[in-house]
């Protein structure tokens, strides 16, 4: 879904009162004592998009990726928006030695409409690029892998996302060219070393 959670704030408050068991149900085999909704959901939350103010349930819906955990844990609370799609991954595989990967998430949402011209001309420029850049024998996983994933977002013309990431920081697929380089790849190592001391 693209649009925002649904909250019904009356279930958040059910929760928290103990009337509804959290997860519905699945851990009830054992007394885990109260529900916390700060240690159960909003402290486990990726993003930390979510927060209670004045006993309401608040959530940042830009920054959430859609993880599904709050979900999960109080399905009568909280419930998918109704802007719904698709998610289109690329390059899963399950080489014999590495065991199954799933595939990187290329199109974070995407409308399924009929005559669903949007998806056909995101696989149409994979094809193109599988086409043309691909190895013998070689699986478009392997390909992302041996090109980077950011050739394939240009391929495709889409532009890198926050949901590309598997972690904050940690690698955004966001490489500079020569020519956006001041001074491009050839300037004086001494000259750069006087800006950035080691």
């Amino acid at each position: 879904w693209k649009d925002d959670i649904k909250i019904d704030q009356e279930a958040v408050a059910g929760y928290i009162g103990g009337e509804f068991p959290p997860n519905g149900g699945a851990h009830s085999d054992r007394d885990w004592g109260k529900f916390d909704i700060q240690k159960e959901v909003i402290d486990l939350c990726p993003t930390e998009c979510m927060w209670m103010d004045g006993g309401k349930l608040k959530i940042d819906n830009k920054e959430c990726t859609r993880c599904m955990h709050c979900i999960n844990v109080m399905p009568r609370a909280l419930h998918i928006g109704d802007e719904r799609g698709c998610s289109m991954l690329v390059g899963a595989k399950a080489p014999i030695l590495d065991g199954a990967q799933m595939g990187s998430l290329l199109v974070p949402f995407i409308k399924v409409e009929e005559p669903y011209d949007e998806i056909k001309e995101v696989i149409e420029g994979i094809w193109d690029w599988w086409m043309e850049e691909g190895k013998n024998r070689e699986r478009l996983g392997e390909l992302i892998k041996r090109q980077g994933f950011q050739k394939l977002l240009e391929a495709t013309n889409i532009k890198p996302m926050a949901q590309h990431v598997q972690e904050p920081r940690h690698n955004p697929y966001i490489f500079w060219k020569e020519d956006e380089v001041e001074g491009g790849w050839n300037r004086d190592i001494n000259a750069f070393r006087k800006d950035h001391q080691r």
